[in-house]
């Protein structure tokens, strides 16, 4: 071997330079074009029922970015264990049917289960109790989290949940937290449910929305937090719309 840094230089163009040194530069260059142009990654936390998916894919719109239903993913994989009767503390059984489990969504967004379109399944009253108890399960958030940071690192995306500002994207460009009472909250998912055929009552929804919160906020790994640096918006007297705009002019950006 030689170093062509021995060499004598060469002048070209004005510039002095060595061949070591326009490979370097090449090689930088080429890391430069790989590289994603404006990438960036939104995160919106929150607890259940304060509009955060919503939000979320009108802003995907507007931002021309992805966007990742972060909560349809539990949702998806509560579905497939309840299916098979297996139980949040069979985790045996449970990483099996991780390893046999594809999630993935189509062109519209909805769920798909193994190439077909579970939508509605995933959102039923039997799974929203349960999801909060699959959720906690250490080795499905590790999986999701690991599919959740595959996507957000190739494509810009915004991302809602519980848990990406503080663990799935701690260094996400933009971070919000949002907040609602709880009463409104229950109003606003009962609405949403009668409108989907489903038949529970608003003391039902709000209880459940009560328990999601303490396990979703209590759990070891992930628990639902806000992030030091998340912004919080408070959307009790917000309509969908207005939260959308208020987050818009802060991230002030087309990806």
């Amino acid at each position: 071997f030689y170093s062509v840094d021995k060499q004598k230089p060469r002048q070209k163009r004005g510039f002095l330079f060595y061949k070591s040194d326009l490979l370097s530069f090449l090689s930088y260059i080429c890391v430069l074009m790989s590289e994603p142009k404006n990438h960036i990654v939104i995160a919106i936390d929150g607890p259940s029922g304060t509009g955060k998916s919503t939000t979320a894919k009108m802003l995907s719109k507007n931002l021309g970015i992805t966007y990742l239903d972060t909560g349809a993913m539990y949702r998806a994989i509560t579905f497939v264990a309840m299916s098979a009767g297996v139980t949040p503390s069979d985790k045996e059984a449970l990483l099996s049917l991780l390893q046999k489990t594809v999630i993935d969504f189509d062109s519209n967004n909805q769920v798909l289960i193994n190439g077909f379109c579970q939508e509605s399944a995933i959102r039923s009253p039997e799974v929203s109790e349960q999801v909060s108890y699959y959720s906690a399960v250490p080795e499905i958030r590790s999986a999701l989290t690991a599919k959740q940071r595959e996507i957000g690192n190739k494509h810009s995306c915004i991302l809602d949940g519980r848990d990406i500002g503080t663990v799935v994207f701690p260094n996400a460009a933009f971070k919000f937290f949002l907040v609602t009472d709880l009463k409104v909250r229950a109003a606003r998912r009962y609405a949403e449910l009668i409108g989907q055929g489903k038949q529970v009552t608003l003391q039902e929804v709000e209880e459940n929305l009560r328990l999601r919160d303490s396990i979703d906020s209590s759990r070891e790994v992930a628990p639902l937090l806000k992030a030091p640096d998340a912004i919080e918006i408070d959307t009790t007297q917000l309509s969908i719309q207005q939260q959308v705009e208020k987050i818009q002019a802060i991230v002030s950006v087309v990806a």
